[in-house]
């Protein structure tokens, strides 16, 4: 019988493949037909006469303009490009490359941000600003697409295939973003845009404003002087948005609880290889409600200045400072695990279907506070020594500093309220049920004699926490590069070139943590801080869901109420075992020939080349002896370092990979190419990946009442000697341009990769409590596995120029990417692991993921109408379910479901000057669905709503 989610499932793929089929015979049948008689026709508009210059503009010049880009790349190569700033069709970077064939993104907070190419996730991209790697504050390598404001882009380039000169780094491929030049751009252009957007969640929140704006303001312009030619390019952006969300989530540590046994407390545990059948429960469960205020400041600048004709001098920087605040308040369960019994289990997954249990009930509210500042610029200088030989450098610098302030507070549940009089239940935990609606959205009932939405019932065991977090990713680059253009003969130039990188990433987190157990102060408090519950319909789309509201409180009124301020500040000493610092040094050479010649009557170009790469990591980390904690009320046991007995830990890491790569593109007829690629790439681990630390992790709820449950929780978090993924690849393209508006393309490509990652287990001696113990300590490596990736892409785009006016404006494009991986990945506490000293692998419980980011199915699909002033468009996106990693380097599977959305964009171009726009963003609310830690086990879903935006745009 088939389940719910497979019938979800099934649906969604039926969906996929009609319209996948509609738009191929939309698109492709129109454009076969008239190829014939467009392809050696100009493109020409109603009106024009004879001589007169035709101007393409809106999305057909878009389209057309990235679709000359593809035909003219040596490499394989798709793009989204303008020839004017301002005009790609979508609100960010990120929403403006998920319409590039086999990109997509994930989506936070409603917007795009990551971006996986070929159904493939971030960790096997590279992106570059302008040619240079560029800093985040996510301890990943993936740029963060929502600082650079869409508006001061003007060119996006995916290289599916690598060529030697190309910075490494990427296995999928590599993103490249670039600002115009001044120069280039041969025009003065002042142009102001300002932006309303309207959230409708934010009509739901009685305290927030539905309204955002954002406001750009660019100047481009050119000078002739005594000095040579200088132009100028200049930008500011401001950006102001509320962003509430609503959402139902578990936690991200999920165990394994022997279904033999019949649980009264904590549920007991099941190792990994033992033959016991078991169930996954999850530590705690969270209704949480999100008012989210977003402002970020982003600010660019370009000088080009041409001395003479031979010397070309570019420097340009971009600074962008966003505050972020988000005021959460949650409904916790915070003993997910306790006293579970009517139990229902998936016999597939071995998670809860349904049960009863009983847990601690808490109302936790929590300002956070984020402030992170990007500063990126360098210069570039190409200077043409002869008619042949060009020499060029580059310097640049990249940095980003993220610091987080979490305040927040909880209240818990008790048998006596804030008057010390017996609750209906007499009895900290309040029991409830948890059932799974359908294979989607969990419904949790409680107890009708606990009322949640009753302040008085959180009344006892007051915890106020300060948690900072800090990262800091520094990058210095330079590199030097030689041109030398050859005079006839089979090769037609020769590019060598050098480069140096020096990375560096660190963070902490430091936590002050204060409780109180006075019930006439928790009396006092609770009284002063009560709130409204801030919205109304809370989770009223999502099917199933029960809960519409629960007591809350104004976390800084706590904090002034409990500590006599709103904020006690952090440790004077920041160090801890858990700090990452890791430097990261690289130096990569390179030499590629280009040719450019025929095979009988047939042109042939192309270019192959090899690329070395050395990388050398510094990663150090502390050590400290721990001392037990007794809690002396509960009896519950924590582990904390001892102040003067830290020490310092170096470990570094070495590697040296040589990358050959070859492109060939054979001209078959005068519209048709057939391209070749075979490479080698790689892709690295992300900086705080390999950081040397410990975690001692300690979940909400959890308590422990001997050191060996606390000694279970000593982790690593990353790992120094954690080595870049490498990749064989294989592809082939068949593209055909009938006209400037027409692309029918094909490509299949293949990816073997010669690693992959697993667990390893290394004992490791700790001091605890004075007595030196062993402890097996988990982390990441490589793995000896072998895997690869095969699939395939299909990318048309055609306007319907055949069609009687005015239908002669509609036109489409359709991309769709299908991938097939065997690829493992196994999660760090319940997959297999191997045991280092003598090689033995335990086997896991629950099945691995693939590689993260990795999606079988990613579908594009475009419709516009653009004629005369009006240009309309709408984007549907679809992507199939795929494994996300969480950042930090050791593995817990987390899953997102299968996520579609739809989009809508028109823009009038009142005149010369004036153009009005109007978008709309996942116009049918879709929301983002998670599992954990196997497929159908849902761990949270989110819902963040529709946005619509209205802007006017001037242009002088």
């Amino acid at each position: 019988m088939r389940s719910a989610q497979d019938n979800a499932n099934g649906f969604a793929g039926r969906r996929m493949a009609l319209l996948l089929g509609c738009a191929t015979a939309a698109l492709a049948l129109p454009a076969m037909a008239a190829a014939q008689d467009a392809q050696d026709a100009p493109v020409a508009e109603e009106g024009a006469s004879e001589g007169d210059e035709i101007i393409v503009t809106g999305i057909r010049e878009t389209i057309q303009t990235s679709i000359e880009t593809k035909r003219r790349e040596t490499a394989i190569v798709d793009a989204l490009s303008s020839d004017d700033i301002g005009d790609l069709p979508a609100l960010s970077v990120g929403q403006a490359i998920q319409t590039i064939t086999g990109a997509t993104t994930h989506r936070e907070k409603g917007d795009a941000s990551e971006i996986a190419i070929r159904g493939l996730g971030p960790f096997l991209s590279n992106a570059t600003f302008n040619g240079r790697d560029a800093s985040n504050g996510s301890g990943d390598r993936a740029v963060n697409f929502n600082q650079f404001p869409s508006e001061l882009i003007n060119n996006i380039k995916i290289y599916k295939t690598q060529q030697a000169n190309l910075v490494e780094g990427g296995v999928a491929g590599t993103i490249e973003l670039e600002t115009l030049r001044p120069l280039d751009f041969n025009r003065t252009r002042i142009q102001a845009e300002l932006k309303g957007n309207y959230n409708p969640y934010g009509e739901r929140i009685g305290t927030d404003d539905p309204f955002g704006y954002r406001a750009t303001l660019s100047y481009v312009d050119q000078f002739e002087t005594g000095l040579g030619r200088i132009g100028i390019s200049l930008g500011a952006q401001r950006n102001e948005t509320s962003n509430p969300e609503e959402t139902l989530a578990a936690s991200t540590t999920w165990v394994a609880c022997d279904a033999t046994q019949t649980v009264t407390g904590n549920c007991p545990e099941v190792d990994r290889g033992e033959d016991t059948p078991f169930y996954l429960a999850p530590n705690a469960i969270t209704f949480r409600q999100i008012v989210e205020h977003d402002r970020r400041d982003a600010l660019f600048g370009a000088i080009q200045w041409q001395p003479s004709d031979t010397l070309d001098i570019n420097i340009d920087a971009q600074y962008s400072n966003r505050d972020f605040s988000e005021e959460r308040h949650d409904l916790n369960l915070s003993e997910g695990r306790y006293s579970i019994s009517n139990r229902v289990i998936n016999e597939e997954g071995r998670f809860l279907e349904s049960y009863s249990g009983v847990s601690s009930l808490e109302s936790t509210s929590t300002l956070l506070e984020r402030g992170e500042e990007y500063l990126g610029g360098g210069i570039d200088i190409a200077w043409e020594a002869t008619d042949r030989l060009t020499l060029s450098a580059d310097a640049s610098y990249s940095g980003t500093k993220r610091v987080e302030i979490e305040r927040s507070t909880r209240l818990r549940s008790d048998p006596l309220d804030i008057y010390g009089n017996r609750t209906p239940l007499n009895n900290q935990r309040v029991p409830y049920t948890y059932t799974i609606e359908n294979g989607y959205a969990p419904t949790i009932t409680f107890d009708p004699r606990f009322d949640i939405t009753n302040h008085d019932l959180f009344s006892d065991d007051a915890r106020i926490r300060r948690d900072q977090t800090q990262r800091e990713n520094e990058i210095w680059a330079g590199r030097f590069d030689v041109n030398y253009q050859l005079d006839g003969g089979f090769l037609s130039q020769i590019d060598a070139g050098a480069r140096y990188t020096k990375l560096t990433y660190e963070d902490f987190d430091d936590r002050v943590e204060i409780t109180q157990n006075d019930r006439n102060v928790d009396r006092d408090v609770n009284l002063a801080c009560r709130t409204v519950f801030p919205q109304r319909d809370f989770l009223s789309d999502a099917p199933g869901n029960s809960i519409s509201s629960w007591a809350t409180f104004d976390p800084i009124c706590l904090f002034r109420g409990y500590l006599g301020t709103e904020d006690p500040g952090g440790n004077e000493d920041v160090r801890d075992p858990a700090n990452r610092d890791v430097e990261e040094n690289t130096w990569a050479g390179y030499v590629m020939a280009s040719y450019d010649s025929t095979l009988g009557d047939m042109p042939v170009r192309g270019n192959f080349g090899v690329r070395v790469v050395n990388t050398h990591v510094t990663s150090r980390g502390l050590r400290a002896d721990l001392e037990v904690d007794v809690d002396p009320d509960t009896g519950a046991i924590t582990l904390e370092p001892v102040d003067d007995s830290f020490v310092g830990v170096t470990i570094e890491n070495e590697t040296t990979r040589f990358l050959p790569s070859i492109n060939a593109i054979f001209e078959l007829d005068r519209n048709l190419l057939l391209r070749l690629a075979g490479y080698r790439a790689m892709s690295r681990p992300a900086p705080s990946s390999l950081g040397a630390g410990r975690t001692i992790r300690l979940d909400d709820g959890e308590a422990f009442t001997t050191i060996e449950e606390a000694i279970d929780g000593i982790d690593a978090n990353g790992s120094p000697r954690l080595e870049p993924l490498m990749s064989w690849n294989a592809d082939a393209a068949l593209e055909y341009y009938p006209n400037p508006d027409t692309i029918l393309s094909g490509t299949v490509y293949y990816k073997k990769f010669t690693g992959g990652f697993i667990p390893v287990r290394i004992d490791e001696d700790f001091v605890i409590g004075g007595e030196t113990v062993t402890i097996p300590v988990t982390q990441t490596r490589n793995s000896d596995d072998q895997s690869r990736i095969y699939g395939f892409e299909l990318t048309l785009a055609n306007r319907f120029t055949w069609l009687p006016a005015p239908f002669d404006g509609l036109g489409g494009k359709v991309s769709y990417n299908y991938a097939d991986s065997d690829f493992e990945t196994q999660d760090i506490d319940l997959g297999d692991v191997v045991d280092l000293d003598t090689g033995e692998v335990t086997q896991g419980l629950i099945p691995p993921a693939n590689i993260s980011g990795y999606s079988k199915h990613v579908l594009s699909a475009q419709a516009y109408y653009d004629a005369g002033p009006v240009s309309l468009q709408g984007i549907f996106n679809y992507r199939s379910g795929y494994y996300q990693d969480f950042v930090g380097g050791n593995n817990q599977l987390r899953y997102v479901r299968d996520n579609e959305t739809f989009d809508l964009r028109a823009t009038y171009q009142v005149n010369r000057n004036i153009s009005l726009r109007a978008e709309a963003l996942n116009i049918f609310n879709e929301p983002k669905i998670t599992d954990m830690p196997v497929k159908g086990s849902i761990r949270q879903y989110h819902y963040y709503g529709s946005k619509y935006f209205l802007s006017v745009r001037v242009r002088i």
